[in-house]
């Protein structure tokens, strides 16, 4: 019985909660437009600033601009107010988040960044605070209540800001033509970024390749091949990548050939002119390649054909 009542009390705050942000859609108007505007146009930072459980959302909001192309920081409300109002310049735009638009920390600078015309986006939940009235743009992020039971903590209303200050930045990128390619420079750490910026020489297994013999048998190929662990083998002729085969090659030669398959040279069941690509080719091109292609790896190779080293799937994502 109390299992039940817990699953019912997280149903009902996960429904309050998307209720909170669905509501947000009506208010999307030509104030929002002005906002994306504005911080489009910025020339120089823009500073997030919030309190309590808003000053975490001002730092998501700031991230998430920075790494999309928008220069941004978080600031602390009392940092601001003893000194660090030094670092806001008249090219920057100001984003003040308070959910009650009453909050005295926020406040009490405002009339500084009015005097230098500094652009102010308040976001509350009160049209009628006094940040909404002294804001030059006001977004509503008002909310009928917040989660169930108690209808106390920050929740719904917490929840509808974050949904609005992701759906600012998301507008951003459009707005920017912001690409993948953008992104991975602000994440050269992250996985997209390894993707777009990495390049085959940078991921390819390039020492114990698994070279095999055009005239091996299969039935010996195959010892190589699962010795190789990549599920293929290289044949080369000459020092030049001539064919390769794959455990998907293995399978279908043993149904044809039957009893034959131990004896058949690799020669006449490999795949002759497979894949190949150079060292530099970026990984996001080689992702695309295996997908088009239906394979799981592809073989590196200088301008004379000779094996440099093999790319698989699993290396792409690492």
């Amino acid at each position: 019985m109390i299992g039940e009542n817990i699953i019912k009390v997280a149903e009902q705050c996960l429904r309050d909660e998307a209720e909170a942000i669905l509501n947000l859609i009506e208010r999307l108007d030509d104030t929002f437009e002005n906002v994306v505007d504005v911080i489009y146009n910025c020339t120089g930072k823009v500073i997030v600033c919030g309190v309590g459980k808003n000053s975490h959302i001002a730092s998501k909001m700031a991230a998430t601009l920075s790494s999309t192309g928008t220069p941004a920081f978080a600031v602390n409300a009392l940092d601001v107010f003893h000194g660090s109002l030094g670092v806001i310049t008249n090219k920057d735009v100001f984003v003040a988040i308070s959910y009650s638009g009453q909050t005295d920390e926020l406040l009490r600078f405002i009339p500084c960044l009015q005097e230098r015309n500094i652009p102010l986006v308040g976001i509350s939940g009160n049209p009628d605070s006094l940040l909404a009235h002294n804001c030059t743009y006001h977004l509503n992020v008002h909310v009928k209540h917040e989660a169930y039971p108690l209808n106390l903590a920050p929740t719904c209303s917490t929840t509808a800001t974050l949904a609005l200050v992701d759906a600012i930045a998301c507008a951003l990128v459009v707005r920017r033509n912001f690409k993948e390619q953008d992104f991975a420079k602000f994440h050269p750490g992250g996985s997209l970024g390894r993707r777009l910026l990495n390049r085959a020489k940078d991921v390819m297994r390039s020492h114990d390749l698994p070279v095999i013999n055009e005239d091996l048998p299969l039935g010996e190929a195959i010892i190589h091949i699962s010795r190789g662990k990549l599920g293929l083998g290289v044949i080369l002729h000459n020092d030049e990548v001539a064919g390769i085969i794959t455990d998907g090659d293995v399978r279908r030669a043993t149904e044809s050939l039957g009893e034959k398959f131990f004896y058949v040279p690799v020669k006449e069941v490999m795949t002759k002119h497979p894949v190949t690509i150079s060292q530099e080719t970026k990984i996001e091109t080689i992702v695309n390649i295996l997908s088009e292609r239906k394979i799981h790896a592809v073989l590196v190779v200088d301008d004379s054909k000779h094996l440099l080293g093999i790319v698989d799937s699993f290396s792409c994502y690492v």
